[in-house]
């Protein structure tokens, strides 16, 4: 895990196309998956849903990342949309806060076939991995969307310039 000691937004100048990532707003999602030695998670705010039959979901991860691993492992994720009470586990997955024990321990999960869920997570999908293409540092993973669960409404989780503004 790393924690980051700057902040990725604040230096005009910096790389042009996080400067840009950042200033769009964006849903932010916690990918987890079982990986044959542990279960792995990453929160990923760059997702595309595409509608088809089946629908996709398409998403940037880290190449270097424990998730992409156990994911290309598994063949599956559990993707679940994060609320506003989950700015600390947010912040845990993201490798901004420190996470004694493990980041699972962090919160409650419930098991599901696809991988880890938040206990209290209102809507969250099961995806298998169709394809996994490089694209810039990033790779692009494209999964077909299996399963979704919707139990209500709440307060969205944003990611905006590096933080996790309240709206409203």
């Amino acid at each position: 895990m790393t924690i980051h000691h700057t902040h990725p937004f604040a230096e005009p100048g910096r790389d042009a196309g996080r400067q840009l990532r950042g200033r769009l707003a964006a849903g932010v999602t916690l990918w987890a998956a079982h990986g044959s030695r542990r279960p792995a998670g990453l929160t990923v705010s760059s997702l595309l849903v595409a509608n088809g039959e089946p629908p996709r979901v398409l998403a940037l991860l880290d190449p270097l990342s424990e998730l992409l691993d156990a994911l290309t492992e598994a063949g599956v994720a559990a993707v679940s949309v994060l609320g506003g009470q989950h700015r600390r586990l947010a912040e845990v997955f993201g490798g901004t806060a420190p996470a004694p024990g493990g980041q699972f321990r962090a919160a409650e999960f419930a098991e599901t076939e696809w991988g880890p869920v938040p206990a209290d997570a209102s809507v969250w999908a099961g995806v298998r991995l169709e394809r996994t293409a490089e694209t810039g540092w990033s790779t692009l993973t494209t999964c077909v969307l299996e399963h979704l669960v919707v139990e209500g409404d709440g307060e969205p989780l944003v990611h905006y310039r590096g933080r996790y503004p309240r709206l409203g």
